[in-house]
């Protein structure tokens, strides 16, 4: 794995391999000043020709030795102590070190490098030039569960590897600019993960479906056609983000769900005898509880409350609900939740199939989330996040589980008033207590500035791809051992595929080159598979493109509807208080019945315009009912009681027509005839 022919060699530590160009003598200065963490070296160089001249730039690590041991510091800064340079004599110069630890050598010859230091340099000790043996020293920790993934970028010749162990045990993120190489990173270090730990299943949340390709051979990918996440393994805050789509839930309505949800889940039980009543009431059935029910039971429960003579302020919610719900299951975007005709209890199923248990040769799993509609992302990812850590807590460490979060900024971020709470709670608990049962989490982000910071100060090891953002660096900064700070001055200079990594993983700090991942492996937004042919305008197929927008969703008019539904039962109860006041036997209208759950999403002649229809023989309370929606979108308060027609009204206007229809117009036309985009409700 490592190349520790010098470092197993009885002469480790006089050993050296050398450049053509290097000199014989490694000296290269004296130690001018130092204090607890740094320190300043003295040197000079001659002409730009000289061999030496590239024994000293920013990044690089040295060696000063102190009696036995060698103290190892990093370059952190140079300069002149004259504002000129001079091609013909010698320059001298200041270098400050950051100190980083020490290799150590014992009575019996033995060398190990150490984070502490014993012995500080002292004025005048001699610094030299690393040597490859001891940059072995720092980097190997000598485990067989070290990994390699890259090159040393000071010595290609030595090769960076990591701990897996550590690095999965207290979680890992990887941050990065668009472009610095992270999908590619992380597709190197899930391999290296799969290879290390056979009993690891990772599931890797892939907003821009490109993980697909990256893993041919070892995952499963999952889309919106084959994902079935059934809707009653959600939890009532994580449906309640379905039903209103992102929104603030109203309270009203929740409150209704949660008490209908477990009478509905104790219907599709059916009839229970004695002791299953009794061992159902012990265990207890909450909104909460994954346990399967049918829309259709909570359909008729609800409608089954709203028939009640009583609770009638809870009519109007209780109808909104139902609306809410009705289309939610008529949207074609949904079918991952509502795809199930007949409800069974497929959590093993769904379980086995999304966290690869057993899982096989695969192990992996992607779900590609782009064609998820981005209102309830969140909540599939709370649904998924909060099951792998009770599988993790379950399972007494039997699976160990590795979520990977890509744009992980988007789940948990900085501002706590954004993002799904829900959502926030179960990655936290990964990043809290995961590491208790076997529960990783992998972080990859291109803003950590507005990643929530307990989440990242959690992860433990920490891998920083270029960063041109100067919040994004400073969070980064304070991130990393203080001893060590120095390291991410270069974080905005880095090359692509070049990474500074820290943590528990690592000794010590190192900047390093991940090693190339091979063409069919590497991440592709397109999907798994490779074109011969790249489509281009001249010969894509529109219509299907056209066909692939409408199947996945158009505008959301469900605010509008529920906010229609409302109305109008508001005014129904009014209604039937109006009638209770005149004295008379039947209501003026009956309410409306919805029978089933096929309803039309949405008919124009839906609107309330369609109330114009009236004969002239119609009661007069048909009139009033007119005038109120027409004051409801005038802005005006309507009356609940009737209104008689004036006489000059009634010579103006035939007997049964309003104004409106003396105008030749109905109010649906009226309504159409308005400007776009102007408010129908003038609140």
């Amino acid at each position: 794995m490592f190349s520790r022919d010098l470092q197993n060699s009885p002469a480790a530590g006089v050993q050296e391999r050398r450049d053509a160009r290097q000199p014989e003598e490694r000296f290269i200065g004296n130690v001018v000043a130092c204090d607890g963490a740094h320190a300043t070296i003295a040197a000079s160089i001659g002409s730009l020709g000289d061999a030496e001249v590239d024994l000293w730039s920013v990044g690089r690590l040295i060696t000063i030795l102190v009696g036995k041991n060698r103290v190892i510091a990093l370059t952190r800064s140079m300069k002149t102590s004259s504002p000129h340079w001079s091609e013909n004599a010698d320059n001298s110069f200041l270098v400050d070190l950051e100190l980083l630890g020490e290799i150590r050598v014992f009575a019996d010859g033995f060398e190990q490098f150490s984070t502490g230091i014993s012995t500080y340099p002292y004025l005048g000790a001699r610094a030299h030039q690393i040597r490859s043996s001891d940059l072995i020293k720092i980097y190997d920790r000598g485990s067989v569960q070290t990994s390699v993934i890259g090159r040393l970028s000071q010595d290609d010749t030595i090769d960076a590897g990591v701990h897996i162990p550590s690095m999965l045990s207290k979680h890992f993120a990887l941050v990065g600019s668009t472009g610095a190489g992270k999908s590619t990173a992380v597709s190197l270090l899930m391999h290296k993960a799969i290879e290390n730990d056979p009993k690891l299943r990772i599931l890797i949340l892939d907003p821009h479906n490109e993980f697909a390709a990256a893993f041919p051979d070892k995952a499963v990918v999952i889309d919106t056609d084959t994902l079935d996440l059934p809707f009653w393994l959600f939890r009532l805050d994580e449906f309640a983000e379905v039903l209103y789509r992102g929104r603030p839930p109203v309270a009203d309505e929740l409150d209704a769900l949660r008490d209908l949800i477990p009478e509905a889940k104790r219907a599709f039980r059916g009839p229970e005898g004695g002791a299953s009543r009794r061992q159902s009431e012990r265990n207890g059935f909450t909104a909460d509880t994954p346990v399967p029910y049918r829309v259709a039971d909570l359909l008729a429960l609800i409608d089954e409350r709203i028939g009640k003579l009583d609770g009638r302020s809870e009519k109007p919610y209780l109808r909104a609900l139902k609306q809410r719900l009705v289309a939610a299951i008529n949207d074609p975007r949904y079918r991952f939740m509502f795809t199930s005709n007949t409800i069974s209890d497929t959590i093993n199923e769904t379980i086995s199939q999304i966290f690869r248990i057993p899982g096989g040769n695969r192990p992996i799993t992607t779900l590609q989330l782009a064609g998820i509609p981005s209102e309830v992302v969140n909540s599939v990812a709370s649904v998924l996040c909060r099951m792998a850590f009770e599988i993790s807590l379950w399972s007494n460490g039997a699976v160990h589980l590795l979520v990977v979060c890509e744009e992980a900024h988007r789940y948990v971020p900085s501002d706590p008033n954004l993002g799904f709470l829900p959502t926030r709670q179960a990655i936290a608990r990964i990043a809290k207590e995961g590491r208790k049962y076997g529960c990783s989490l992998g972080i990859i982000t291109q803003r950590p500035g507005e990643l929530d910071q307990t989440i990242l100060s959690q992860c433990s090891t920490i891998f920083s791809m270029r960063l041109s953002n100067e919040v994004d660096q400073d969070i980064i900064r304070k991130a990393i051992p203080g001893s060590s700070v120095s390291a991410l001055n270069f974080i905005s200079s880095l090359a692509n595929g070049e990474a500074i990594a820290f943590g528990e993983a690592l000794p010590v700090p190192m900047r390093l080159k991940f090693n190339r991942v091979s063409e069919t492996a590497l991440p592709r937004a397109n999907g798994a598979e490779v074109r011969d042919t790249a489509d281009d305008p001249s010969n894509i197929n529109l219509t299907s493109v056209i066909e692939r927008m409408r199947q996945g969703g158009g505008p959301d008019i469900s605010d509008f509807q529920s906010r229609i539904s409302a109305v109008e039962a508001n005014i129904q109860e009014a209604v039937f208080t109006t009638s209770s006041q005149f004295g008379d036997d039947e209501p003026v209208f009956a309410p409306r019945t919805e029978t089933g759950v096929n309803l039309e999403p949405y008919n124009p002649a839906m609107l309330p315009g369609l109330a114009r229809a009236v004969s002239a023989n119609d009661d007069p309370r048909h009139s009033n009912r007119i005038d109120r929606y027409d004051a409801l979108f005038k802005g005006s308060a309507p009356s609940l009681k009737p209104q008689r027609p004036s006489h000059d009204e009634a010579a103006s206007h035939p007997a049964g027509q309003s104004s409106g229809q003396a105008s030749g117009q109905s109010l649906r036309e009226r309504l159409l005839a308005r400007a776009p985009g102007s408010s129908l409700i003038k609140r």
